[in-house]
């Protein structure tokens, strides 16, 4: 496991939310100051100096339901508000968008140009906040200074890293379904075609070297595939042509945001080991939850602009059927974990939680567990 992973996940996962957002956002007709408002407000907090400090130092990956946790804190940090029922879809569709370009990364090192490549749709949207971008780029530094000098190997471990996190989600997504890039059992398709990675040869010829190195013999075999080599390498670089797409922003064009549950019975069976299994990292998941959104400044509206909801689904109807019929295995809402916290954490996480004004979600019982924001909340 890689101790770098998590600014990168963090960073692209943040970025489809920010993608899905603004779809919803001009979906809805919200207008324009408002919409504005909320995305910038969002990006402010997600690049916050402090906040990116704590992102990256070096440490493991978290379960999936506590990073959820800090993401449905970021949504919330202006003016909109989701129910639990958009909330989850939102998490599902931001997951398995990444989850395909890592997948799909030529090499390992490609996932550095996909966060370059969320990182400079999203100035896009805060292009007339000059202290905003200032933030991005800052962070772009960053990641160019830490990750600029690792090597192939230290990349390979990052994306090992990703797809470990992510490999038990199989969510249907209705716009991978109809691009036919992903099969009904959510799994991905994975193309015999296009560019080979930088610095490769297209497959098809093997060479024979003889004991002084010199080429003997050339044989051709068929692959199968329609490849071609890779026109150039991407850019690394602050500003510049990162030739990949993968991680640009897929609702540009004004496409449906939907989700299906695949409902297979592996992934259910995964899913809910993951939440009654006993969790030996429980309270370093508290711990970092209370460095992380300590770093986190929740900008709190100022003056009596009103507050909106916004809806992931079509309907308001939809939204209320999705709620009823979630398996309660993908539910994200409950964690299961027991800890004894000292008084001084205690101390720093009601200091910390105090901070954030959440809107009250309903809580679900269980003798096991509770709710992990309830449980921080009252610590």
């Amino acid at each position: 496991m890689s101790v770098r992973t998590l600014p990168l996940l963090f960073l692209n996962l943040g970025g489809e939310m920010l993608y899905i957002l603004d779809q919803r956002l001009r979906a809805q007709n919200i207008p324009g100051d408002k919409a504005r408002k909320v995305l910038n407000d969002i990006i402010s907090t997600m690049f916050n100096r402090k906040f990116m400090e704590e992102l990256f130092k070096p440490q493991e990956l978290y379960s999936k339901k506590a990073l959820r946790t800090v993401y449905e804190r970021l949504a919330h940090a202006s003016i909109m508000k989701l129910n639990q029922a958009s909330m989850d879809k939102l998490y599902d569709l931001m997951t398995m968008a990444f989850k395909y370009q890592v997948l799909l990364c030529p090499r390992p090192k490609d996932v550095l140009l996909v966060t370059f490549n969320h990182l400079d749709t999203i100035k896009g949207f805060i292009q007339d906040s000059p202290t905003i971008l200032q933030q991005v780029d800052e962070t772009f530094r960053q990641l160019t200074e830490i990750y600029g000098g690792l090597s192939a190997g230290e990349f390979q471990l990052i994306r090992q890293t990703l797809l470990i996190f992510f490999q038990d989600l199989h969510i249907r997504v209705s716009m991978f379904l109809k691009d036919k890039v992903q099969n009904n059992n959510g799994h991905f398709v994975l193309p015999v075609s296009g560019p080979v990675p930088w610095g490769t040869e297209v497959p098809g010829l093997i060479r024979m070297f003889n004991n002084k190195g010199e080429e003997v013999k050339r044989i051709e075999f068929k692959h199968g595939g329609n490849y071609v080599p890779a026109p150039k390498e991407g850019s690394f670089e602050l500003y510049g042509d990162r030739v990949l797409k993968l991680g640009t922003n897929m609702y540009s064009v004004n496409r449906p945001v939907e989700t299906r549950m695949s409902g297979s019975s592996k992934n259910l069976a995964s899913r809910t080991q993951e939440s009654i299994a006993p969790n030996p990292l429980a309270k370093e998941e508290l711990n970092f939850l209370a460095r992380l959104m300590g770093g986190m400044e929740i900008k709190k509206p100022s003056g009596p602009e009103p507050g909106f909801r916004l809806n992931l689904f079509t309907t308001d109807e939809e939204e209320e059927q999705a709620a009823l019929t979630r398996p309660e295995e993908l539910s994200y809402e409950v964690i299961n974990i027991q800890a004894t916290q000292d008084q001084q954490r205690s101390k720093e996480l009601a200091q910390i939680m105090g901070e954030f004004e959440i809107m009250e979600q309903p809580r679900l019982s269980t003798s096991k567990g509770d709710d992990l924001l309830a449980m921080m909340d009252e610590l």
